[in-house]
């Protein structure tokens, strides 16, 4: 196996050119499992570690742009106002060691369903960047996921940077595992208010073959939701909107959860995200009064 190092972002971009079988490597918290376990056996592993604007962050016009392998330790620290969904999500990851390798870029690089960023993102509509030798491009995560393990990024590029649009209402996220701490999700849900546009957003996790949304549930909410005041949703409402939500899940039996118990937790996690985040709009909206 071969081991690439560039030290420069171009010097990276014509090594994965050039071998575009080798596989990523930053924090290793994923790679470096399936490895240990003879899981995988790639060809070369390409250490962008040395990258130094991967681990970088900052405003990019509309967006906040997070570097791909800005680490999960970071975005709880200081990313919780810019991005709450995600800042619960990543606060959420394992434990402190692997919140201080992980990122956000190497969730997506795997694209396990389970991944606790990709709920987020898919909620808040956040974008993919990708580069390559010959330019690029952004992919919204909404049309990301292609598969299982299967993303719209090509043979010969790297996952740059995610774009996060600035939050312009409350964010949610919540996971259900078999343990409090160190733990793969049974099943996650995140939701997005957008206040400015009166749009929904979902993102699903661990209950599909790739991470999903809920569009009707989406499409529900946004037509009942008080957008003016912020007023309680009636108790019909949320339990329609939980029961949306798990109804565009497409769960499997498993170790960790039986298809069953995956619907009933969405359902539960979705009626709660909608009641946290109708108190946080109507708290938010009498601030502004």
């Amino acid at each position: 196996m071969d081991f690439l190092r560039p030290s420069t972002w171009d010097d990276a971009l014509a090594a994965k050119s050039t071998a575009p079988d080798a596989v990523p490597i930053m924090g290793g918290t994923d790679v470096m499992v399936e490895l240990n376990f003879d899981r995988r056996r790639p060809p070369a592993l390409l250490d962008l570690s040395r990258i130094p604007e991967l681990a970088e962050w900052g405003p990019d016009g509309p967006f906040l742009r997070l570097g791909a392998g800005v680490s999960y330790t970071t975005i709880v620290e200081q990313l919780g106002g810019r991005s709450p969904a995600l800042a619960r999500a990543a606060r959420s990851v394992a434990s402190p060691q692997i919140r201080n390798r992980g990122s956000v870029g190497g969730n997506l690089g795997e694209a396990s369903p389970a991944g606790d960023a990709h709920p987020p993102l898919l909620a808040i509509g956040a974008v993919v960047e990708l580069a390559s030798v010959r330019g690029v491009r952004r992919v919204p995560a909404r049309e990301f996921y292609l598969g299982p393990r299967r993303t719209a990024r090509r043979d010969d590029e790297l996952i740059a940077a995610v774009l996060l649009p600035h939050p312009a209402g409350p964010q949610q996220f919540s996971k259900i595992g078999t343990r409090n701490a160190m733990v793969i999700a049974v099943a996650s849900f995140a939701l997005a208010l957008d206040a400015s546009a009166r749009t929904v957003g979902t993102g699903i996790g661990s209950a599909g073959p790739t991470p999903l949304r809920a569009p009707e549930a989406e499409r529900f909410l946004a037509e009942r939701f008080d957008w003016d005041r912020g007023t309680p949703p009636a108790e019909a409402d949320v339990r329609e909107f939980g029961d949306l939500v798990a109804s565009a899940a497409r769960p499997i039996d498993d170790v960790r959860g039986s298809a069953a118990y995956r619907r009933r937790a969405l359902a539960v996690m979705a009626r709660r995200a909608l009641a946290w985040s109708a108190t946080d709009y109507r708290e938010g909206t009498a601030r502004c009064a």
